[in-house]
């Protein structure tokens, strides 16, 4: 695909702005013609109505004077009679013009608060304002589409990483409610289809500050229409869509490269791994989890045999996949069973809460099962029916509603699908932290041992707190102090993770990833040697951070680490290392 060399437009201003203005000025068009025309009547019947002056002479008011009384008497403010005492003819003017006024003033404000209820002002005033707080983001952000249980999610994650978000839903309820959430910044948010083009360019799609998309709606298709608008208009941004269609996620491949998610996909992956290499499972889970989350504990391992899959629908089918594809013998069962013919796979017919047809699976002889349905309610009986029939089953159940989650953790089921929290697990991995997720394809490729060795050396640092996660470049911007001895060729990655007070201390923090161009290097040795340009993920404490900017940003620190000389007049040195 041909990239645009086209500069990103500013989101648009002008339509949306004027649009409010226009329904007000549609609407009021006939009360201001009643109160204008009522006004001036008023005024001229005040100009000819006959006065007399303090001398008892004839007198009749100017323009100015007419129009000076009636503006205040129309108000209702009524200052008097002036500047002369009113004859009666005036008097009586004055009392119809009031009258006439009031009623005016009626149809007036009647209107306005008719206007102020219409749904469609209402709408384009919100839509004024989410264009305008769009164009004042001076800061990168990511555009989230889909703002339900997995949105939601990831905006939490997004807002705990300090990442600005801009929010476009269909539910106008869900942006209501960006209003009450705990959110450390403001998220404008914007209720429309993301189907329409137009709305993602109202929602900064085209502003040079936008760095990412995410499609989290629950419409496939939307997420759809999503990839290929951002990939036709922007095909530089990075894009992360959700779908649990093959078909639909092999139509967003063709466009560009985007992050694709399929919750059914992942848990198979994740399940297999967990099964295989528990460790490295572990690793990653603990990784990718909130900040101060404890080290999981090792995931329950099934023994090798034959497992029994419930329900032969989108998630059962792709699980089915995932344990033939590991050499795992499997009995399927479903009311219409179409199990494609292979040598790994037995298929019965029937309901799963039915007894003759659970005898038929032999659960006596079975090592796991799976409660896949797309209904709750079955899948938490089959498994209290599987667990009566053989306590020692590996247990894995597909939770559709968030809201039944106390139920599926009462029954202590070993393996739980949420689509939606696994969602936004994957998809903050991903756009979150890119070296993280990086680090993380790698993890899954080594061995278990290895994996181990990550942990241990983790905890030994950390504790058994999930350690702070953050990336340093070794550029001018990342390692300013560092540029003369990256240069030289000999900088050594075990240097730089010394103690600037004490370099016989090494800091509490782990070098996870090193980026060098394509390649990349997990958990490098002390001895390895960093290059200008190198990208660096570490996890360590906060105060192992601090001490790495200290080096990084203070020449007499870094000399200090690296030949343990140590510049005695070095006043600034001393400052810095006092304060981290």
């Amino acid at each position: 695909m041909a990239e645009s060399t086209a500069p990103p437009a500013e989101p648009p201003t002008g339509e949306q702005g004027s649009t409010a203005i226009f329904l007000v000025l549609r609407r009021m068009r006939a009360p201001l013609i009643v109160l204008v025309a009522t006004f001036s009547v008023g005024v001229g019947g005040l100009m000819l109505m006959p006065g007399l002056d303090a001398e008892g002479k004839p007198w009749r008011m100017d323009v100015f004077e007419a129009f000076y009384f009636m503006s205040y008497t129309a108000s209702t403010i009524g200052y008097g009679e002036i500047p002369h005492p009113f004859t009666p003819q005036q008097r009586l003017w004055v009392t119809i013009s009031i009258y006439l006024t009031v009623i005016a003033w009626a149809y007036a404000i009647g209107t306005v608060f008719a206007l102020l209820q219409d749904r469609g002002f209402r709408a384009a005033l919100a839509s004024q304002r989410f264009t305008r707080a769009v164009a004042r983001m001076r800061e990168p952000f990511l555009l989230v589409v889909g703002f339900g249980q997995s949105g939601q999610l990831v905006g939490k994650a997004l807002d705990e990483m300090d990442r600005r978000f801009v929010v476009v839903d269909n539910d106008q309820a869900r942006i209501d409610a960006l209003d009450l959430a705990q959110f450390r910044s403001d998220v404008p948010g914007h209720a429309g289809d993301a189907r329409n083009p137009d709305e993602l360019i109202r929602a900064g799609l085209g502003s040079r500050d936008c760095e990412g998309v995410i499609a989290l709606t629950d419409d496939d298709e939307a997420n759809l229409a999503v990839v290929m608008t951002a990939a036709l208009l922007r095909p530089e941004l990075q894009v992360v869509a959700r779908t649990m269609e093959q078909e639909i996620a092999d139509r967003m491949a063709e466009f560009g490269d985007p992050m694709i998610v399929d919750p059914f996909n992942l848990f198979g992956d994740e399940l297999m791994l967990a099964v295989k290499r528990p460790q490295t499972y572990r690793l990653i889970q603990w990784l990718t989890s909130s900040h101060r989350e404890t080290m999981p504990p090792p995931p329950p391992a099934p023994r090798d045999g034959r497992w029994v899959v419930c329900g032969y629908g989108r998630f059962g089918s792709h699980l089915v996949a995932d344990l033939i594809r590991h050499g795992v013998r499997v009995t399927v069962i479903d009311p219409q069973i179409a199990v494609p013919a292979s040598s790994g796979v037995e298929g019965l017919s029937g309901s799963g809460t039915d007894p003759d047809v659970l005898a038929g699976a032999r659960l006596g002889e079975a090592v796991g099962f799976a409660a896949a349905t797309d209904n709750d309610t079955s899948n938490l009986s089959l498994i209290t029916a599987v667990r009566n029939a053989n306590p020692e089953l590996f247990l894995v159940a597909r939770q559709n509603q968030p809201v039944n989650a106390p139920l599926f953790d009462a029954l202590g089921i070993d393996s739980v699908l949420v689509p939606t929290n696994l969602i936004a697990h994957e998809v903050t991995a991903r756009i979150g932290s890119p070296l993280l997720w990086r680090f993380v394809q790698q993890a899954r490729l080594e061995s278990d041992a290895w994996s181990t060795a990550v942990l241990h050396r983790l905890s030994g640092s950390c504790g058994q707190y999930r350690p702070d996660l953050w990336r340093v470049g070794m550029d001018s911007e990342g390692a300013p102090a560092a540029r003369a001895w990256l240069a030289d060729g000999d900088a050594a990655l075990g240097d730089l993770l010394l103690d600037p007070t004490d370099r016989d201390r090494p800091l509490d923090a782990v070098v996870l990833l090193v980026v060098r161009g394509a390649e990349a290097v997990v958990t490098p040795p002390d001895d390895f040697r960093l290059h200008p340009g190198d990208q660096l993920l570490l996890a360590g404490t906060a105060a192992a951070r601090r001490g790495l900017d200290t080096t990084l940003g203070v020449p007499a620190a870094l000399q200090y680490v690296v030949s343990g000389r140590r510049v005695a007049n070095s006043w600034i040195w001393r400052t810095l290392v006092d304060r981290s």
